[in-house]
C-alpha cells in the first residue's frame, strides 16, 4: 500500500497549509453560485427557463472575464489583482440578489450576472503557489495537484447540497449570499499571504501573445470543453431521472456520490510514484471517463446509477491531475495562472453547453435518453484527445515553461528566484 508520505511532504514547506486552507473558501464559492442563483430564481419567480439564462449568463461571463483576471494576476501579482476583481464581483452579485428580492425588471438580473463573472478562479491562484514551490520537484508537484484535485472535489460535494438546502429552508437568497461570503474570506485569507504569493512577471515578460496561442494548451482547453458538457449533462439527467423514479431529493446524493469516487481516486493518485509518459496518461484518463458513460446508458434505477457513477469518478481526478501537470509544462511560467484558468474555462462553458442540451433533450425523449448526451460528449472528448495528443507529447522547450525549469533546475537549485519590481 502507498504511503501517505507525499501529502506530508507538501506541507513541510512554510506557508502551505495557510494558503491551502484559505483557497477552500473561495472555491466553495464557484460551486455555490450558479445552482443558488438557479434555485433563488426559481423559487422566487417559479420561471425556470429565467433561471437557466441568467445561470448561463454567469457562466458565459466567467469564462470571459476569468482569463482576463488571471492574466492580470501574472503581471501583477495576486494580492494587487484579487481584491479589486473580487470586490467588483461581489458588489455585481450584491446586485443580483437585490434584483431577484426587489423584483426589478428582468434584464437587471442578466446585467448584474454578466459582471459577476469576474470571479478570480482561487484554485487556480492555489495551484501556481504550489507550482512556485515545487516546479523542479515534480513528485511533490504531483502530491500537490492531486490534492488540489481532491479540494476541488469536496467543495462539489458540499456546495450544491449546502447552496440549495440553505435557498429552500432559510429563504431564497441565503445560498448565493453565503457564497459570496466565502469568496471575500477566501480572497482576503489567500492575498494576505505574502511570502508564498508567486513572482509577478511584468509585461515585457509575455512575449508570444496570450496563453491560449500555445497549442497543447488549446488541446487541452477543448477537450475539457467536452468533458464540462459531460459534467453538465451528467447533473441535469440525473436530477431529471430521480424525479421520474419518485426521488427527487436522492439526486444530491448520487451526484455526491459520483464526486467521491473522482476524490477517492484523486487522493490514491497523488500517493502513486508515476512512471511513463504524462500525454499517454492522459489520453487514457479522458478514453476512461468517455467509457465510463456506456454503463448509464442502461441505468435501470438510482441504485445501479450510483454505482455507475462512482466507478465513471474514478477517472475524473486523476485525469484532471494530469491535465494541469500538462498546462505547466506547455505555457510559459509567465502565464501559468493564466494557462491554468483557461482548462477551468472550458469546463465551465462546456457545462453549459451540457446542461442546457440535457434539458432540452430530457424535455423531449426523457430522462434515460438525456443519458446520451454525456456519452456523446465523452466520444467528442476522446476524439480530440486522440487528434490532439502529438501536440502534447513533447513540451515547448523555450524560455520560462515549466518544461524548460525542470530541465535545467540544476543550473538553479538553491538560486532564489529574484523578485521583479
Amino acid at each position: 500500500m502507498p504511503s501517505p508520505g507525499p501529502y506530508r511532504a507538501i506541507f513541510a514547506a512554510p506557508g502551505t497549509k495557510g494558503f491551502a486552507a484559505a483557497g477552500f473558501p473561495g472555491r466553495l464559492m464557484i460551486s455555490m453560485e450558479s445552482i443558488g442563483v438557479v434555485t433563488m430564481i426559481s423559487e422566487l419567480t417559479g420561471r425556470y427557463g429565467l433561471a437557466g439564462a441568467v445561470a448561463a449568463t454567469l457562466a458565459i461571463s466567467s469564462a470571459v472575464l476569468g482569463p482576463q483576471v488571471s492574466r492580470l494576476v501574472d503581471r501583477h501579482g495576486q494580492r494587487r489583482v484579487l481584491r479589486p476583481a473580487a470586490l467588483v464581483a461581489l458588489t455585481a452579485l450584491a446586485g443580483l440578489l437585490l434584483s431577484a428580492h426587489l423584483r426589478w425588471p428582468d434584464w437587471t438580473l442578466f446585467a448584474f450576472a454578466a459582471a459577476a463573472g469576474c470571479v478570480p478562479s482561487l484554485g487556480a491562484m492555489v495551484r501556481a503557489r504550489w507550482a512556485a514551490l515545487y516546479r523542479d520537484v515534480p513528485r511533490k508537484l504531483h502530491a500537490a495537484y492531486a490534492f488540489e484535485s481532491v479540494v476541488d472535489e469536496v467543495c462539489f460535494i458540499v456546495g450544491p447540497i449546502l447552496s440549495v438546502g440553505l435557498s429552500t429552508a432559510w429563504f431564497p437568497e441565503a445560498g448565493p449570499l453565503l457564497a459570496g461570503c466565502f469568496l471575500a474570506i477566501g480572497v482576503v485569507a489567500l492575498t494576505a499571504q505574502r511570502a508564498t504569493e508567486p513572482v509577478p512577471h511584468p509585461r515585457e515578460h509575455h512575449t508570444g501573445g496570450a496563453a491560449l496561442r500555445s497549442a497543447g494548451l488549446l488541446v487541452l482547453v477543448t477537450t475539457f470543453a467536452a468533458v464540462g458538457a459531460l459534467f453538465g449533462a451528467i447533473d441535469v439527467v440525473t436530477v431529471a431521472f430521480a424525479e421520474e423514479q419518485g426521488h427527487k431529493a436522492a439526486a444530491s446524493v448520487v451526484l455526491a456520490i459520483y464526486a467521491a469516487g473522482s476524490c477517492l481516486a484523486g487522493a490514491v493518485f497523488g500517493l502513486l510514484r508515476l512512471t511513463g509518459s504524462a500525454p499517454r496518461r492522459w489520453l487514457l484518463g479522458v478514453c476512461a471517463i468517455a467509457v465510463s458513460m456506456i454503463p448509464l446508458q442502461l441505468v435501470g434505477n438510482l441504485s445501479f446509477l450510483a454505482v455507475a457513477l462512482f466507478v465513471a469518478g474514478l477517472a475524473v481526478a486523476p485525469t484532471m491531475v494530469t491535465t494541469m501537470a500538462l498546462v505547466e509544462q506547455h505555457v510559459p511560467r509567465a502565464r501559468l495562472t493564466e494557462g491554468m484558468t483557461w482548462v477551468s474555462t472550458g469546463l465551465s462553458v462546456g457545462v453549459a453547453l451540457g446542461s442546457s442540451t440535457a434539458g432540452w433533450v430530457v424535455d423531449a425523449s426523457g430522462a434515460r435518453a438525456g443519458y446520451a448526451v454525456p456519452a456523446v460528449a465523452g466520444a467528442f472528448a476522446a476524439a480530440v484527445a486522440f487528434l490532439g495528443y502529438r501536440r502534447l507529447r513533447s513540451a515547448p522547450q523555450r524560455e520560462g515553461s515549466g518544461a524548460d525549469g525542470r530541465k535545467n533546475r540544476k543550473d538553479h537549485e538553491g538560486q532564489p528566484e529574484r523578485r521583479v519590481a
